[in-house]
């Protein structure tokens, strides 16, 4: 009996550890195993090592960038301890040398009607200061804007500036570097409206150098020279200038030394040469001009009869000019002079005005002399006792009316006839052609016009009119269509011969 006892819990030893051996090895290896995998950590092999070169570097740098800021914290703090940002470098010995660069990002747009440019550049000053020079494994220090004030500046200002704007975002722009040997090199970029003297009088084939002027404000020559090292301008072409009408050609610089009551300055200038594109000026004032004074000259080609025609066509064309003339002078500064644009649109303007002029001189000579007749006179003979010539009556018959015109003696003739020309006659008359011994009497006209001018119909010249310059009013049309397209052609070949040349 004790036998069998000593068996059973033999027996239940021995099954009772594989019970609970099988659930766990179940649940590594079964479906359960996922839920271990969501909500626990994943055990790892222990022969599983993270590779030496992703553990290495990390130590490495932690201990160096512990190791390294206090260094570059002490020699910070070393250098501003004892630094008087209020005092220039070698005050009392030596003038202070400044070495300027700069960058353009962006230059324009030119105001023609305030005179005055934009340009967008950074600013670039070096120098050395023997208070910030340093021992130690670094190059340099960068300090950003907020630690600018710490140091001493050169008090720069732009000479020609209107306005002047420093980017603030999202940091102030401007930066300072300090070098182990005392360089400093301070960067600022800013935004700067300067001034620009445009002169406009070969407008618009002009070209102008917009300059950008800096000193110092409070330092003197014998204090802070200024100075290019191996002047070159860096453009960044890359960018999309706002130029608009002009072209940039080039810059350049100049020194100078200016005295004021202060005392004497070093001035530095930058000019940025500027030409204007011609395009948009020809588009907008050239061929408007031009095509409005040769549709002026339609007018001769109209009957001089349709005068509301050629009337309104000559006023048109004026009424236009000056238009043109007042448009061009819309966003264009208030000079006293007269530029190139203005004398051709006032050329332009003649052009037509006279156009308009040559059919109201046209229409006053030929209407003038043409005017309708009065009624048929009923002439007697008179009297005369030594004329024996008896007096010739011709009758002329007409379809509504019966003329009687009752010729006298070839005297009395004469006389009629020069009782006529006093009253309605022309100033050269076709009958005078026939008696060369006959005077010619003016007709109302002034004497020059009857000197060298024709004004009826029939004029072929006569023997008074002999070695003077001949006009026929009634061909002054055919003689403008010649006259006025040659002068404007002639005018404009001299016009942009002058021009292009200066």
């Amino acid at each position: 009996m004790l036998t069998k006892v000593l068996l059973i819990l033999l027996g239940t030893f021995v099954i009772l550890p594989s019970r609970i051996e099988g659930p766990h090895v179940k649940s590594e290896k079964g479906p359960s195993a996922s839920g271990d995998d969501v909500y626990g950590p994943k055990p790892q092999a222990p022969d599983m090592e993270l590779p030496p070169e992703e553990i290495k570097p990390t130590a490495i740098d932690t201990h160096d960038r512990l190791g390294k800021m206090p260094t570059a914290t002490e020699i910070l703090d070393g250098i501003l301890n004892n630094y008087d940002y209020k005092l220039r470098p070698g005050i009392g010995e030596r003038p202070t040398v400044v070495t300027v660069e700069l960058s353009v990002n962006t230059l324009g747009p030119i105001s023609i009607l305030d005179m005055e440019y934009t340009i967008d550049i950074t600013f670039y000053q070096i120098w050395y200061d023997e208070r910030l020079r340093f021992n130690g494994s670094f190059e340099s220090f960068v300090l950003n804007g907020n630690l600018v004030s710490l140091l001493w500046i050169p008090d720069t200002f732009f000479r020609n500036s209107k306005r002047t704007q420093e980017h603030s975002i999202t940091m102030p722009n401007q930066m300072v570097r300090i070098h182990k040997d005392g360089k400093v090199l301070y960067t600022i970029r800013m935004t700067i409206d300067a001034g620009c003297s445009l002169h406009m009088l070969k407008f618009p084939m002009d070209s102008h150098s917009c300059p950008l002027s800096f000193s110092s404000f409070s330092y003197p020559e014998n204090e802070i020279i200024y100075k290019w090292e191996n002047f070159k301008l860096e453009i960044n072409e890359s960018n999309s200038w706002k130029l608009f009408q002009f072209e940039f050609i080039g810059v350049s610089n100049t020194t100078e030394t200016i005295t004021t009551l202060a005392g004497d300055y070093v001035v530095m200038t930058l000019f940025f040469n500027v030409s204007r594109r011609f395009g948009f000026v020809a588009f907008q004032n050239y061929v408007p001009s031009s095509v409005t004074t040769m549709i002026s000259w339609i007018s001769f080609w109209i009957k001089k009869d349709c005068a509301p025609a050629r009337t309104s066509l000559g006023i048109t064309s004026v009424l236009t000019m000056t238009t043109l003339g007042t448009f061009s002078r819309k966003n264009f500064p208030r000079v006293s002079y007269i530029t190139a644009l203005d004398f051709y649109i006032a050329i332009c303007f003649i052009f037509c005005f006279c156009a308009l002029m040559e059919f109201a001189v046209l229409n006053f000579l030929t209407y003038n002399r043409t005017a309708p007749r009065g009624s048929p006179k009923l002439r007697h003979p008179r009297a005369h006792a030594h004329d024996p010539t008896p007096s010739r009556v011709r009758v002329i018959e007409h379809p509504e009316a019966f003329v009687c015109d009752i010729e006298d003696s070839e005297e009395e003739e004469e006389s009629e006839e020069e009782e006529s020309e006093e009253e309605e006659g022309p100033s050269c008359p076709a009958r005078q052609s026939v008696r060369p011994g006959s005077t010619p009497r003016p007709g109302g006209c002034c004497k020059w016009c009857e000197k060298y001018c024709c004004t009826v119909p029939t004029c072929e010249g006569s023997t008074w009119q002999q070695g003077r310059l001949f006009i026929h009013v009634y061909r002054l049309d055919n003689y403008s269509r010649v006259i006025f397209p040659v002068t404007f052609f002639f005018f404009n070949v001299l016009y942009w011969l002058v021009c292009l040349n200066l």
